[in-house]
């Protein structure tokens, strides 16, 4: 075995240590407790002395770490982003693995977080460290590391742009997931509204004598569905990347590249009613509408407006709101992305959008150039979340050929 065979091998070990390390402390949102795992964090970085650290607690106990580096020669800065919380584990008895084990089976790494995205964290570290170690760079890294991510950032990322002097510099990569070789330039927006009806109760056998509020509310949510049928008018330089991703094999594939030119709405909560035989006063539901990009929150609101004021018995409010995102297939940043990724792993890397959420929508609202690349998600959000062991090391090259891209 080669020198450089050993070394490799004593990095994707190391990378591995520290990915199941980070799983093993339960950083659940809510409540978002991040601080264990950001001191964690920070003791990896314990014979890095270059390596300036700062906490910022927004709001206990959501703990923000960032990191600076400071190469020694003038040039960009690079803000390398991730997220440091998890969702809910849900049901242990559906896990067959320990969601808090961070156990490895057949290559893969098993526990809540793993793919989403401590795995992805445990790469940004490494990372770091390796520019540390290799000496004089042109500019300076900035990892920033967040909670709350999971319940949208605003105590996390968004509290660090807000109020973080070290946040600042000349663009993004947020380490979320996605796979290695996708450069993820866009995502779409999102709308939560919390609707409440109104009704009079009665006896279920006196149908007559009061009005159902869960039959009211039913009846607006299937109203609203209607807003799926909005026509998007994307831009050129969107049109160009998805459609060009889309005859791709390695892309997403027919049922998620389905959602993500179309809007998209979930109920995802429904209560209501007391008892069977009662007719319920009151009904609330949640609804989480996802927005293409070519389409505004406004233009979305309005159509609600308009859709809603048939319904007057049922109250809605927007509970979150944000625009979709895209950062320009031009930019310097994301041409360093394609070239970095694609020399790292000896195979195509492509321009594609994103069907979920990440922090790259508040640092695109900021005014930062932003690009997401993270690792292949499995089991996101359920039982048995995972990540390839063999991606970790992969996505460790991509991220070092990227900043060497932009650094040297």
């Amino acid at each position: 075995m080669t020198q450089a065979t050993l070394a490799q091998d004593e990095q994707q070990a190391d990378i591995v240590e520290m990915t199941q390390a980070l799983v093993r402390l339960d950083s659940q949102t809510p409540p978002s407790d991040t601080r264990a795992i950001a001191d964690l964090a920070a003791g990896y970085f314990k014979h890095h002395p270059q390596i300036k650290l700062t906490r910022h607690e927004g709001q206990a106990p959501v703990m923000n770490l960032v990191a600076e580096l400071d190469g020694g020669l003038p040039g960009p800065r690079t803000i390398l982003s991730g997220h440091i919380d998890t969702y809910p584990i849900g049901q242990v008895a559906d896990w067959a693995f320990d969601p808090l084990g961070g156990e490895v089976k057949d290559g893969r790494l098993y526990g809540r977080g793993s793919a989403d995205m401590k795995g992805a964290v445990a790469v940004l570290i490494a990372v770091m460290r390796d520019f540390a170690d290799s000496g004089p760079f042109k500019g300076s890294l900035v990892l920033a590391l967040a909670g709350d991510e999971e319940r949208m950032g605003e105590l996390g990322t968004q509290w660090l742009i807000d109020n973080a002097p070290e946040i600042h510099g000349d663009g993004v990569l947020v380490a979320d997931v996605g796979g290695p070789s996708a450069v993820r330039i866009g995502e779409k927006g999102m709308l939560w509204i919390d609707l409440h009806a109104k009704g009079r109760q009665a006896h279920g056998a006196h149908v007559y004598a009061g009005e159902n509020a869960i039959d009211r509310l039913i009846d607006a949510v299937t109203a609203l569905r209607q807003i799926e049928e909005l026509c998007p008018m994307p831009s050129d330089d969107v049109t160009a990347v998805i459609s060009a991703a889309s005859t791709l094999e390695q892309a997403d594939g027919s049922a998620a590249r389905a959602v993500m030119t179309r809007v998209t709405m979930n109920l995802g909560t429904l209560h209501g009613g007391l008892s069977a035989n009662l007719v319920p006063s009151e009904a609330s539901a949640g609804l989480d509408i996802r927005i293409p990009l070519g389409l505004t929150t406004a233009q979305v609101k309005a159509v609600i407006q308009k859709l809603m004021a048939d319904h007057p018995d049922v109250l809605w409010q927007v509970t979150r709101c944000y625009e979709p995102t895209w950062t320009e297939s031009s930019t310097s940043l994301t041409k360093a992305c394609l070239k970095g990724a694609a020399r790292a792993l000896g195979r195509i890397s492509w321009t594609d959008s994103r069907i979920g959420g990440s922090d790259s929508r508040l640092w695109r609202r900021a005014g930062y150039p932003c690009v997401a690349i993270g690792l292949t998600p499995n089991n996101l959000g359920a039982a048995d979340e995972s990540c390839d062991i063999e991606e970790l090391g992969e996505l460790r090259k991509v991220y070092t050929a990227i900043l060497k891209e932009l650094h040297t």
